[in-house]
């Protein structure tokens, strides 16, 4: 397949600047030409973007996508599912560091987050609900980071790290994948460790003091070991202003890494042992005043009433000042890490692969639940922790007529949850009603804490396959079948 596309004027925007440097050994004359064709189609994407839709997107325009959607290697026109690629050239490019910047390129995704637990990504509107209470629920859209499922979405908030090429699989796809995955599937695939030594860097800076670095490097340590190392940092300056703590909010602080050693004893076997920590420390959330309703509590007991009482103005009524007077700790907080294991054994016609891995997920949120500058709420937070284990064993078969894939997947996962919220001296006037004795007196509700404690406990299991009969080079029959056991426990 080729593509042709007139020649394009790319130009830098006024908010954001990319320096870029790579560095390749060894070289052929050949693979040089096909990275300049490559740099060549990265361009003219952008003028093409319109066009997202309706094609496949990437930066090897001209030659063949090859995609993994169906769990093995194929060209993106014999796979039989509504599918967008984006390859990292192109993510690169267009600045889409993280799945929330991913919805610009592929069509049909949606990305909705106020915090990394408060975070849902749906295909087509289908999906998981997006609100607190979904720690149970099981994702409709399923993400996978080199064939490693990842239950939580809140690794969707985190950058992308060394990306090779992502795969946006619309439709149900549980009788390929091991989680079941009603909506659709986000495939992610990162850069493998190599036996020739290459390494890439690059640094973009930007308004808001942004700062983002990226690295990566890769070569052997042996004829049959080869490693990989890459790095990652995004940080920029808030843009709401706390005039309390005198300190800008809703700032941005990530810095992960990602390391891979790959050993292949001969060409039929080989065995990738990886992992990686990814941590956000932003100060967040904040909001500003914008304005405030009538309720049917008496006028007493209405905003102007309240605030009056207590001598509270806030910091600005024009909520372009940017301007909030929040009194309360604020934290976002969030770490992510986890190892795999993957082994890959060509046996004859087809392919076995097993993939074990160990994730966890850290959330440290505290917020000002009161949203004002007074000390009503003083402390509102809800920390989880979780664990997953998960193993998939698969084998991939490809002949002239027949393909098929038939596998199983086990997966354990916990999370635990404790929340407190604790009361001020400003809530007995706040919350009680001001005609009672009680709200004149700080001490009534001051210290009032409530603390809660819960965990959940989910296992899951299950047998999929799925069959690709090749009747003609036009017509193709391709049924699945997928057997689930599932089990909760929560408290």
């Amino acid at each position: 397949m080729t593509a042709k596309y007139p020649s394009v004027r790319r130009r830098v925007r006024a908010s954001s600047l990319t320096l870029s440097f790579l560095l390749a050994c060894a070289a052929t004359p050949a693979a040089a030409e096909e990275a300049a064709m490559s740099d060549d189609a990265g361009a003219a994407t952008s003028a093409v973007a319109d066009d997202a839709a309706a094609q496949v997107e990437g930066g090897s325009y001209g030659g063949e996508i090859i995609v993994t959607a169906r769990r093995r290697q194929e060209t993106a026109q014999d796979v039989p599912i509504a599918i967008s690629v984006v390859d990292g050239e192109q993510i690169d490019n267009t600045g889409s560091f993280n799945v929330g910047r991913l919805t610009q390129l592929a069509p049909t995704l949606q990305f909705y987050s106020s915090n990394p637990r408060n975070t849902a990504v749906n295909i087509r509107g289908i999906g998981a609900p997006f609100g607190l209470t979904n720690d149970g629920i099981e994702q409709g859209v399923g993400i996978y980071v080199d064939d490693v499922y990842y239950s939580r979405v809140a690794s969707s908030t985190f950058d992308f790290l060394d990306v090779a090429q992502i795969e946006v699989l619309r439709g149900p796809q549980g009788t390929l994948y091991g989680k079941n995955t009603t909506a659709g599937a986000i495939n992610i695939t990162t850069n493998q460790p190599t036996f020739d030594f290459e390494g890439k860097a690059e640094i973009s800076i930007g308004n808001f003091n942004f700062k983002q670095a990226k690295a990566a490097i890769s070569g052997p340590l042996s004829d049959k070991l080869a490693a990989r190392i890459a790095v990652s940092s995004t940080s920029r300056r808030g843009t709401i202003y706390n005039v309390t703590s005198d300190r800008w909010t809703q700032s941005q602080d990530n810095i992960g890494i990602r390391g891979q050693l790959l050993w292949q004893p001969n060409d039929d076997l080989s065995i990738t042992l990886s992992g990686d920590w990814n941590k956000q420390d932003a100060v967040c959330c904040s909001s500003v005043f914008v304005r405030t309703g009538a309720t049917q509590r008496p006028l007493n007991r209405q905003y102007a009433a309240l605030a009056a009482a207590q001598g509270y103005v806030v910091p600005s009524t024009n909520p372009y000042d940017r301007l909030t007077d929040l009194d309360a700790n604020l934290n976002a907080g969030n770490e992510i890490g986890g190892a795999a294991l993957r082994v890959k054994w060509d046996i004859g016609p087809g392919t076995l692969t097993s993939v074990t891995a160990w994730r966890y997920w850290d959330w440290q949120p505290e917020n000002d639940r009161d949203f004002t500058g007074l000390p009503i709420v003083t402390k509102s937070q809800n920390p989880s922790q979780q664990d997953q284990y998960t193993q998939e064993l698969r084998y991939n078969y490809t002949g002239d007529r027949f393909d098929f894939v038939l596998g199983g997947f086990y997966y354990y996962q916990r999370i635990d949850t404790q929340g407190t919220e604790a009361h001020g001296p400003a809530s007995s006037r706040w919350t009680l009603n001001p005609t009672s004795a009680l709200a004149n007196n700080p001490a009534v509700l001051n210290g009032l804490t409530a603390i809660n404690t819960q965990y959940l406990k989910n296992t899951s299991a299950a047998l999929f396959g799925q069959v690709s009969w090749k009747v003609t080079d036009q017509f193709t029959i391709q049924p699945g079948v997928r057997l689930n056991y599932d089990k909760k426990d929560g408290f």
